[in-house]
């Protein structure tokens, strides 16, 4: 384990794989941690250099007052790479994560060669479903709505009690503290990246969960159609975390992606 303090705010991060190789960062969904990609992760590790963390609020890292802006998230990141030393690298964004690579890529163009932006949007939801959520949460706490939230992010075959790992990722998300949850809730409903995307001049994959509850194929499509030569791709028999619940077809994209690009 590793923690840092930047942009005023300790991260909980870890660095794995092949030191010298090219780097690709990984930000995850609102509500989970960084383990989320570890199968993803291991195909990588003897390649590439892959850097890992738990956004504010999430995983081990500290939890802020809420609300929190985008632009917070961002700049977490960024000043999380700079601490790292990081130059140049491919981010991988999963939802929230998915924002957040999209900020940083028009904040910090410099140091983003590609993105990979899975079951996300430039905008997700409205204003009132992300207040309804965060008075929801704020008053009862997330396991209130948790499976509400578990609907959206695996198919129904997924969602057994039966299944240990889903048993396992429901507890990955009431654990999540409650600031943290708000207060991305609150940076996703201010979001809106259209224009700042639109604006993006580099290479783009776009993969989306067939059955993803929380951000359907047709809204991943039309932020991959804002980004001249985006590429969009569908992964089938999954919800909105694929990394998870097909690992195998995300992790075959994402390398294939990343070997067309020349990050290898």
């Amino acid at each position: 384990m590793a923690f840092a303090r930047v942009n005023g705010v300790v991260l909980h991060h870890e660095v794995r794989g092949k030191a010298d190789g090219p780097t690709v960062v990984f930000s995850n969904s609102l509500g989970t941690d960084f383990r989320i990609w570890n199968e993803v992760s291991a195909a990588l590790e003897p390649t590439h250099r892959v850097v890992l963390y738990d956004k504010r609020g999430h995983g081990l890292s500290e939890a802020t007052p809420q609300p929190y802006r985008m632009d917070d998230h961002v700049n977490d990141l960024a000043a999380l790479l700079d601490h790292l030393g990081v130059t140049k690298t491919v981010v991988v964004g999963l939802s929230v994560g998915g924002l957040i690579a999209q900020g940083i890529a028009a904040a910090r163009p410099e140091l983003v060669e590609a993105l990979i932006l899975c079951d996300t949007a430039h905008k997700i939801g409205t204003a009132d479903a992300w207040n309804t959520r965060i008075n929801a949460v704020n008053a009862n706490g997330i396991a209130s709505i948790g499976d509400a939230i578990m609907e959206r992010w695996f198919t129904e075959s997924y969602r057994s009690p039966q299944n240990p790992d889903f048993v396992g990722y429901t507890a990955m998300l009431t654990r999540t503290t409650v600031d943290g949850y708000s207060g991305t809730c609150a940076a996703l409903r201010d979001a809106d990246l259209t224009a700042s995307t639109s604006a993006l001049k580099l290479p783009v994959l776009c993969v989306v969960g067939d059955q993803d509850g929380s951000t359907p194929p047709d809204l991943v499509r039309s932020t991959a159609d804002l980004i001249e030569g985006a590429r969009f791709e569908i992964i089938e028999g999954s919800g909105h975390i694929p990394c998870v619940e097909q690992p195998k077809q995300t992790i075959a994209l994402i390398t294939g992606f990343l070997k067309e690009i020349g990050w290898q």
